[in-house]
């Protein structure tokens, strides 16, 4: 663990710290032995004998879901319940530390030959329907759909990781926390003259050394006297804070697939100016108006409703105002009135889903915006911040 802990209440806590001075951030034994029996569940539920879980390319977050091992350049999981799970893994170099991860998994070679390994352990098993979670190139998809009948789970997977256990939330805090961290980093130590790339940096050393790593930072600067830009872009430019700028911002730090999402916005050494103090009030009182509608069993198409004075205000929505979030972006996904996110789904609100409700008000003509939002806990009766990062429009810069 660093020397120095950060003064976060949640970082505090000796249960949060003792995850954190593991080897390797892993879950709790009971934990994975709930996702294998939901998996199995799923696998039931599809007729299927076994499932593939894949990923290529950093992309593919169930193999880290279900064996504890975040994949690299190629990772394929075969699961099957009561059999000894097995993961091929490229490339060689990968296997002392994969295996070091993935407790309780036989950890192979894939040998540079896609998923062929997979497929000759499922045809001993005398599989036939095999289910699939995750990404793999279009050649490695053809051989599986041509051994199998392959049927795609990705859509169960998903509500798997929707509805989030206590340990996951638990866990939840931890990326939230770091999240916070970074923005706590820039309102104490942004100052004009930093280019965006230097705030960028600067968001990063607030919590890598607990562990912590980028999943996003945005980071955006307009000029309050002549905006330009309505969202944060999702690259940095060599643009440099001035005086009179307003910075906002959308960041998720993770701990390992446990993240958190903050957005904020600020300004620079100056009060606000007329169009941004309106833009923030509305923001405002968008999230109070969408978070006081927020409960377990709510239709998703009440929150939708509830910021609607985004419009009754003269202003729109450039981002998504609602979405699922942790281990990947879910349902529910929504937009405003003004600027929809496609069509509203017909669903309710669940206990133990965690959402970030995101109302990103901007102009009409698109020139000017502000962030405000964060993740959040669905319960029974409401919902559960997740974050600590202080609200309001701040000064930073002085």
């Amino acid at each position: 663990m660093p020397q120095s802990m950060p003064s976060h209440p949640v970082l505090r806590e000796p249960k949060i710290q003792a995850i954190l001075a593991q080897e390797y951030g892993r879950m709790s034994d009971a934990e994975f032995a709930r996702r294998k029996d939901a998996l199995g569940q799923v696998l039931a539920k599809h007729g299927c004998d076994a499932v593939l879980l894949c990923g290529e390319q950093r992309v593919g977050s169930g193999v880290h879901w279900i064996t504890g091992w975040a994949t690299t350049t190629e990772a394929i999981v075969l699961f099957q319940p009561g059999q000894q799970q097995q993961m091929w893994v490229e490339h060689y170099n990968h296997l002392p530390n994969a295996r070091r991860m993935a407790i309780g998994v036989d950890v192979h070679w894939a040998e540079r030959k896609g998923p062929a390994r997979a497929v000759e352990e499922l045809k001993k098993r005398a599989a036939k329907r095999v289910g699939f979670i995750g990404v793999l190139s279009w050649s490695k998809m053809r051989a599986l759909a041509e051994a199998f009948d392959l049927v795609d789970l990705n859509g169960d997977y998903a509500w798997l990781r929707m509805r989030k256990s206590d340990e996951e939330i638990e866990w939840m805090r931890i990326g939230a926390a770091l999240s916070d961290l970074g923005i706590e980093a820039l309102a104490q130590e942004a100052r004009p003259g930093m280019t965006e790339r230097e705030l960028g940096a600067l968001v990063e050393s607030a919590y890598q050394p607990l562990g912590g790593a980028t999943t996003i930072h945005f980071i955006g600067i307009n000029d309050m006297a002549n905006p330009t830009q309505c969202v944060p872009p999702q690259y940095h430019s060599t643009r440099r804070l001035k005086r009179g700028d307003m910075m906002f911002v959308e960041f998720t730090a993770a701990f390992w697939d446990a993240s958190g999402q903050v957005l904020r916005s600020f300004t620079v050494d100056a009060e606000p100016t007329p169009l941004f103090r309106d833009l923030y009030a509305t923001a405002e009182a968008a999230f109070a108006a969408m978070t006081g509608v927020l409960r377990a069993g709510v239709p998703v198409q009440e929150i939708v409703d509830a910021s609607s004075l985004i419009e009754a205000a003269g202003f729109s929505t450039y981002d998504d105002i609602l979405h699922g979030f942790g281990g990947g972006y879910w349902a529910p996904v929504l937009g405003s009135k003004s600027r929809p996110a496609g069509p509203v789904p017909d669903m309710k609100l669940e206990a133990n889903m965690t959402v970030v409700v995101q109302p990103n008000v901007i102009t009409r003509d698109e020139k000017a915006g502000v962030q405000m939002g964060e993740m959040v806990r669905i319960t029974p009766t409401g919902f559960e911040r997740m974050h600590h990062a202080p609200r309001g429009f701040r000064r930073i810069g002085a």
